[in-house]
């Protein structure tokens, strides 16, 4: 979600970050993940058995041998230039992964939440040092959560209940006047905290299935924010006019605010904005299985995903093109 807010607001106009979030969207899913899979797909001939991994990674620890490895023990058969060069390149993608969650979880923690609500009148460089040391124990606090991971698929377990538990909250507040900042603050930890507790009881010998821990992850993280939201104050009027005067949301969330700022309907329809994006799913998952089909051999499945990403596509071009249109 970052990096499609990035793109979002690099653009110059409308068009563009629509334009770009939907290129990214089909990059990311239907392009990107394929030199990946092919990899683990050729890690089931080169590796049939654990004991295939155990051989080409003779020092690793055995309570690290799982089938998760595969992707490690693949790198043994590169050459050592390319070697060097995938090593070089991992590297850097995960001190610019790192280095920018510190920076953003810093951004949000100091000027969303201290500066806002602790210390509105605090010096450039008080924030400055505080803002070192959040990042100091943002840092702690995520090592401290990695040691509860012993597997990629955890850990992708793990980020998909804490994004699971904040969604409805961030499609909700373009919908809804009442979510303030206290919402998501509540939303944010809270999913944070269920995830992590429910991780930490799989360890201790709790039995509960994947999809049970993220259901309840969800309910669990939305009784509590939409507690806190009832529980304080919405945020100030001057603020909530200035969001539909600049925004113009649609829905009736907004109807009263938007007859008390004296500006038109919003331009946007929501049957029309669920259809845009019923067909932008389609499209990504028309290209991406698209393209799996035509790696794998599969041609008349190929062609098949592929007219669905044409014509989802196509049909989504055309109502971008009324959508904006609308805007102006």
């Amino acid at each position: 979600g970052s990096y499609v807010a990035q793109r979002m607001l690099a653009a110059k106009d409308e068009k563009h970050a629509l334009a770009a979030t939907l290129w990214f969207n089909v990059a990311h899913y239907a392009l990107r993940p394929w030199p990946w899979i092919l990899v683990a797909l050729s890690s089931l001939l080169v590796f049939p058995e654990l004991a295939d991994i155990q051989a080409a990674l003779p020092g690793l620890d055995p309570s690290l041998l799982d089938h998760d490895i595969a992707y490690p023990a693949m790198l043994t058969l590169l050459p050592h230039g390319l070697l060097g060069l995938l090593v070089a390149s991992l590297l850097s993608a995960y001190v610019s992964t790192m280095s920018t969650h510190l920076n953003w979880g810093a951004s949000y923690l100091v000027n969303d939440l201290y500066r806002r609500f602790m210390c509105p009148q605090g010096s450039e460089k008080h924030l400055i040092r505080v803002s070192r040391l959040v990042t100091a124990l943002l840092m702690l606090a995520a090592g401290a959560v990695a040691f509860l991971v012993d597997t990629a698929g955890e850990g992708f377990q793990l980020l998909l209940s804490i994004g699971a538990g904040t969604g409805l909250l961030y499609l909700l507040r373009w919908f809804w006047w009442r979510i303030n900042a206290w919402s998501e603050v509540a939303a944010m930890l809270s999913s944070f905290v269920v995830a992590v507790g429910f991780l930490v009881a799989s360890k201790n010998g709790a039995e509960i299935p994947n999809h049970i821990s993220l259901v309840c992850s969800v309910a669990i993280t939305t009784v509590i924010w939409v507690t806190v939201t009832m529980l304080t104050r919405p945020a100030d009027d001057e603020t909530l006019i200035r969001f539909v005067t600049t925004v113009r949301p649609a829905g009736p969330g907004w109807a009263n605010w938007r007859q008390r700022s004296g500006v038109s309907a919003s331009p946007d329809s929501l049957p029309v904005a669920f259809l845009a994006w019923t067909l932008g799913c389609a499209a990504v998952y028309g290209a991406m299985f698209a393209t799996g089909n035509f790696l794998y051999g599969r041609v008349a499945s190929a062609l098949v995903c592929l007219a669905i990403f044409i014509m989802a596509g196509s049909w989504l071009a055309v109502l971008l093109r009324r959508m904006l249109a609308a805007e102006d």
